[in-house]
């Protein structure tokens, strides 16, 4: 006999192994949802993080390409999914200055796909169904460009991406507009600022600062490192999300952000001194000695900073952590999970540098 959770309609999240998706499927199927999971399983994609799942009958993992017009409308129909949630998306900056068509095949074309997909399959339901179906699309602070020393991103700023990667992130953003005002299909948006926590690919700059200072490794730091980010740990992420999804008004963005502007370099101390007081170095020589700074990558935006007011206002979110307890939960996090961290490192990925 089925469970009555098998009754619960599903929801489809594309770009499901990668470090948000991941986290966002395992925190919905701890809440009860049930979640179909497509993912291309690209170099960012691990089915590793995804492994506490196995043989749970609410996770359905689907390997394949949001970009396969005939797989996902299968899948839509078989499912009958409430919401599409789109992660799917290549995503490291570094990586889009070396190969810049790639982003724009899966960011650009593959979302084009995907959402001629969800409008054939939401113009099929009816009723109820059919005025709840959501298409929630994530995306990133980075369209809107580089601040100055002053005010933040809000949802009306206007875009100017300056990466190849951001600029294939604004082109989606406005096909999921475009799919809106001219098809009707009812489409959210959330745009957020950096995020960082458990499962994070370890090219970008805390994982990649934590496993390099636990090996007492050179710090590689961009320029002076006085750039600045603001820093959402990725549980709060998922929960604005969520949030976005029950309640967001059809056809808006939300901005979703941690309150946690820090420059790089203090990111990469902060770091030192958690692992100095947790695994010192031998001969108790400070890590913070280990920094260097290397030229900076091109088109590297100096500022961002994300305004998360209007989520905080309509819909009653705000981030539960700070950055200074989701980066003790972070660090003690890679520490507890090494092997996670050595399997990921053992494949194509070995914490080169990337985009110069």
């Amino acid at each position: 006999m089925n469970s009555p959770s098998n009754h619960i309609h599903p929801v489809l999240v594309t770009g499901g192994a990668g470090f948000i998706g991941a986290n966002f499927v395992l925190q919905a199927i701890t809440d009860g949802l049930r979640v179909i999971n497509l993912d291309k399983l690209t170099y960012a994609g691990n089915p590793d993080t995804l492994a506490s799942l196995h043989g749970n009958d609410r996770h359905h993992f689907v390997h394949g390409d949001i970009g396969d017009r005939t797989l996902v409308a299968r899948l839509l129909a078989e499912h009958r999914p409430d919401a599409i949630v789109n992660f799917a998306a290549e995503s490291h900056v570094d990586r889009s200055i070396d190969g810049p068509a790639e982003f724009v095949q899966t960011n650009v074309v593959g979302t084009l796909a995907l959402l001629e997909s969800a409008r054939d399959y939401w113009r099929s339901l009816e009723g109820a169904a059919r005025d709840g179906f959501r298409f929630l699309h994530v995306s990133t602070d980075e369209v809107y460009g580089s601040l100055g020393a002053e005010g933040k991103f809000t949802e009306t700023t206007p875009y100017a991406p300056n990466s190849p990667y951001s600029a294939s992130k604004a082109a989606s953003d406005h096909l999921v507009r475009a799919f809106h005002h001219t098809y009707g299909l009812p489409v959210l948006t959330t745009n957020c600022s950096n995020n960082y926590g458990p499962y994070q690919f370890p090219e970008k700059l805390i994982p990649l600062v934590i496993q390099k200072a636990l090996a007492g490794e050179s710090l590689p730091v961009y320029g002076d490192g006085k750039n600045i980010r603001d820093w959402l740990f990725v549980g709060d992420h998922c929960s604005a999300i969520r949030r976005v999804l029950e309640a967001g008004r059809v056809g808006e963005t939300y901005n979703v952000g941690g309150n946690a502007e820090r420059e790089n370099i203090a990111v990469v101390k902060t770091i030192c001194a958690l692992l100095d007081a947790s695994q010192p170095l031998a001969g108790g020589k400070p890590r913070e000695s280990l920094i260097s700074y290397v030229k900076d990558r091109p088109g590297h935006d100096r500022r961002y900073a994300i305004d998360s007011g209007k989520l905080q206002g309509e819909l009653g979110w705000k981030p539960s952590q700070t950055f200074e307890s989701g980066i003790a939960q972070t660090v003690d996090w890679y520490l507890a999970h090494q092997p996670w961290v050595k399997r990921v490192l053992d494949g194509s990925y070995r914490m080169e540098r990337l985009g110069s």
